[in-house]
């Protein structure tokens, strides 16, 4: 039984080798595309679960390419790059992608983020409602649905499980630790820039003002907590 499709974005053809006889050998159904056109093309015709995408590429470029294939689905992203500063790093989650690697990266790494991209947090504790409210609107847990303003807003899978582990603990400080290895597991802790990132763009679909928000709390230093309406 497939691990799950991957389809692998890179102009260098050596690396697609590479990373296809991986792949296949750790149980993934692997394609692969030369370049961002073509992997959109592929992804509007064939089913994926997640998608490599290299950030230096001729034509579109890795960044422009994620823009575009998280415009349309909510498969998992991970982005590869030569470029290590926060700045860059920040740049590609915002771009939509959920993680990153740095190049060169060993295959082992990339085997644990792929698992990592693809897990899904652990089923919310028990919840006294399916149906959270929220200013203008509800969080429907069991269709992973947010509806507000009258629209009906997609979460990616991270996005959702980051917004599902927060609020099924209401008004419980959550450590920025416990968020980051709930979500994209054990081997991760340290990385705020991801928290910073995908709270912001959870802000943007479920706050009235993101530049003041009403239920995602950041609390300086802790972490973050719920607050539903009332």
């Amino acid at each position: 039984m497939s691990a799950g499709r991957i389809l692998v974005v890179d102009d260098d053809p050596q690396i697609r080798r590479v990373m296809r006889a991986t792949l296949v050998s750790g149980g993934y159904e692997v394609s692969d595309a030369r370049a961002g056109e073509e992997a959109i093309e592929k992804l509007r015709t064939e089913p994926f679960d997640l998608v490599l995408l290299d950030v230096n590429m001729p034509g579109m470029g890795g960044t422009e390419a994620c823009q575009a294939i998280r415009a349309s689905t909510d498969i998992a992203i991970i982005m590869l790059t030569v470029r290590n500063t926060e700045k860059d790093k920040v740049a590609a989650l915002d771009a939509g992608a959920d993680d990153y690697v740095t190049k060169p990266f060993g295959m082992p790494e990339l085997l644990a983020r792929i698992r990592a991209a693809l897990r899904r947090a652990p089923a919310p504790e028990n919840t006294a409602a399916e149906h959270i409210r929220i200013s203008g609107g509800e969080i429907d847990l069991a269709s992973r649905q947010v509806t507000l303003r009258g629209r009906s807003w997609r979460l990616t899978p991270k996005e959702f499980s980051l917004l599902s582990y927060l609020v099924s603990r209401p008004g419980k400080t959550i450590s920025h630790r416990e968020l980051l290895q709930a979500v994209w597991g054990p081997d991760y802790g340290e990385e705020l820039e991801y928290l910073r990132v995908f709270m912001n763009r959870l802000r943007k679909k479920i706050e009235p003002d993101p530049s003041k928000p009403r239920h995602l709390i950041t609390d300086a230093w802790s972490g973050y907590r719920f607050t539903p309406s009332k």
